[in-house]
């Protein structure tokens, strides 16, 4: 019997706002100071009412809108009733019954040919806990984090595979980055995934749900899924039930540990925030928002692929890197524009290679708009003509780059600074050559035999001499015509 996996996804979003979801108290999650960031309200005092964060709930619009969401007229604020530790108050302001957004979708790349459409129940607002950190004899608990915005994505079980679960993710991360609305950094607990998971005898049916915990990277969300699906395909072959219940993915020992049985929502008492009004959202508010989306990863991907005629690959990297794939075309856009058109992709082309291999290697994780980075598109754009025109061998190109980078100095300065202009001059690069052949006679012989190496050993050995100032195209022209002339 063949089982199919039914996975859906619970993704909390920390938004990237001034301050917290209720009080005016800094959001900042890389304090390091414990419950330094905190004030009455947020600590549940009692006698404080809570102020909504406008700013939160225009990103949460803003998040929904970008994923094809409805956007009701009406929403408002829930209190989710529990005790825990790092819940100062006691019990949690969320959203169950009129979320900001609902019935929406995004469609991930499932291959090179076809997306996969997730659908995505609904995006609500709330606010996150507190910190507790584990001792061995007992625990603290940290409430600078308490009362930070939390937006919750929860998708429809549309995911049959651990790998889409992940690829899911990866896209809602990039979206997210995209839209400005959260670092999403996973490291720093600002995004974090919970993956629900059964399996169904045929599609259509539902089996017993499990839902895992606080995934914290996305090689976990892949890896906890897998071995939750094992796990209960296992159980289901040998006769017996799976149990309803919530579990923690152990990433020491890659495997899933039960936690508690799973709560319904009736266990959390909900009832409407009494201290809150209800929001009362316009077509204009909503549409003030929709006008500062930008352009989407998938739809960069496409045009990128259109404009550019890049590979899926290069398209890819530069959407992964917003930042470089922005100084790419600006550097195509300052490149000399008598150029004529059939020869325009080889410069794009050109362009995509030196800034994804060699620049990015001098980058070494850092960005191009860091203060440090000093080439300028023009000066990285005449860079690539003066490749392109063959003034500069590749060897050259990359110790003009290199100085380009540390010093910002446009490329033909460098090249008569440290003199490495090409060598014009045919018949003193034809000495070299026939210097070459007459020390390399056994490269000669080869070469006679049909071993095709042995003229790029030639060739390599005439740039050594030249110090790479030798056009390569000329080096082996003259080479193959001075072979072809000896007996």
């Amino acid at each position: 019997m063949k089982l199919i996996p039914i996975i859906g996804l619970e993704i909390h979003v920390e938004l990237k706002t001034k301050s917290k979801m209720f009080c005016s108290c800094k959001n900042d999650s890389d304090e390091k100071h414990p419950n330094l960031n905190v004030c009455p309200i947020c600590l549940g005092h009692p006698g404080t009412l809570p102020v909504i964060n406008e700013e939160a709930v225009k990103r949460t619009i803003k998040t929904g809108l970008a994923l094809n969401c409805q956007i009701p007229a009406i929403s408002r604020f829930d209190r989710k009733n529990y005790f825990y530790p790092d819940l100062p108050k006691g019990y949690q302001i969320s959203q169950l019954y009129q979320p900001l957004c609902k019935n929406g979708f995004l469609d991930i790349p499932e291959n090179s040919q076809k997306l996969l459409r997730v659908r995505i129940r609904e995006v609500h607002l709330e606010e996150d806990v507190g910190r507790l950190i584990h001792k061995k004899d007992y625990s603290l608990v940290d409430f600078n984090r308490a009362g930070v915005p939390l937006m919750e994505l929860v998708t429809e079980p549309d995911i049959r595979l651990a790998k889409e679960a992940k690829e899911f993710a990866e896209e809602l991360q990039l979206i997210l980055r995209y839209l400005n609305v959260s670092e999403a950094d996973m490291e720093k607990g600002q995004m974090r995934v919970e993956a629900n998971v059964s399996l169904a005898k045929k599609e259509g049916e539902l089996g017993t749900k499990v839902e895992i915990k606080n995934l914290n990277s996305f090689k976990a969300v892949e890896r906890a899924i897998e071995y939750e699906i094992k796990r209960q395909e296992k159980i289901l072959k040998s006769g017996k039930k799976v149990i309803q219940e919530t579990r923690g993915w152990d990433d020491e020992s890659q495997v899933t540990l039960t936690q508690r049985e799973k709560e319904e929502a009736h266990d959390y008492r909900y009832f409407p925030e009494p201290d809150l009004p209800i929001l009362h959202l316009t077509e204009d508010f909503i549409q003030e928002i929709r006008a500062q989306i930008p352009e989407l990863p998938q739809q960069k991907r496409e045009r990128l692929k259109r404009e550019y005629t890049l590979l899926e690959k290069e398209a890819e990297i530069f959407v992964q890197n917003k930042d470089l794939g922005e100084y790419f075309e600006k550097v195509v856009s300052e490149l000399p524009p008598g150029i004529p058109k059939k020869e325009l992709p080889k410069l794009i082309k050109l362009t995509s290679n030196y800034l994804i291999t060699d620049l990015q290697g001098l980058l070494k994780g850092a960005l191009v708009t860091g203060e440090d980075f000093l080439i300028t598109p023009e000066n990285f754009a005449e860079f690539i003509n003066l490749i392109e025109e063959g003034k500069i061998s590749s060897k050259i190109a990359k110790i003009v780059l290199a100085e380009m980078f540390k010093t910002g100095a446009d490329p033909s300065h460098i090249i008569e600074e440290k003199g490495l202009v090409l060598i014009a001059d045919e018949a003193e690069i034809e000495k070299i050559v026939k210097k070459v052949i007459s020390e390399n006679q056994k490269a000669v012989l080869d070469f006679k035999k049909g071993k095709e190496n042995a003229l790029q050993f030639l060739i390599g050995q005439v740039m050594a001499k030249t110090k790479s100032k030798a056009n390569p195209e000329v080096v082996k022209n003259l080479l193959l015509k001075t072979l072809k002339e000896l007996k």
